[in-house]
């Protein structure tokens, strides 16, 4: 199936949604759409990082969306 992915940031003010990045793509069913988005939010190319996500079919039903955790991940383990 034919899904379109948004990737947006979120304004704490009012809650506003601004739309970083977006894509089209083929996608076996909902899973795979969801595997597919979250691979993109690691690895699109976009001006600021995303903090969430909304999968929608070629209708512009949104059939998924979801929060992202924007936490940073210290590679190296905690430092005493």
């Amino acid at each position: 199936m034919k899904i379109l992915i948004e990737f947006y940031r979120t304004r704490e003010a009012d809650d506003a949604h601004a739309v970083i990045g977006r894509e089209i793509v083929e996608a076996a069913d909902l899973d795979d759409a969801i595997e597919i988005a979250r691979l993109l939010a690691k690895t699109l190319n976009m001006p600021q990082r995303p903090d969430g996500l909304k999968i929608a079919d070629v209708a512009g039903a949104t059939l998924y969306s979801c929060v992202l955790a924007t936490q940073a991940i210290n590679e190296e383990g905690p430092t005493s």
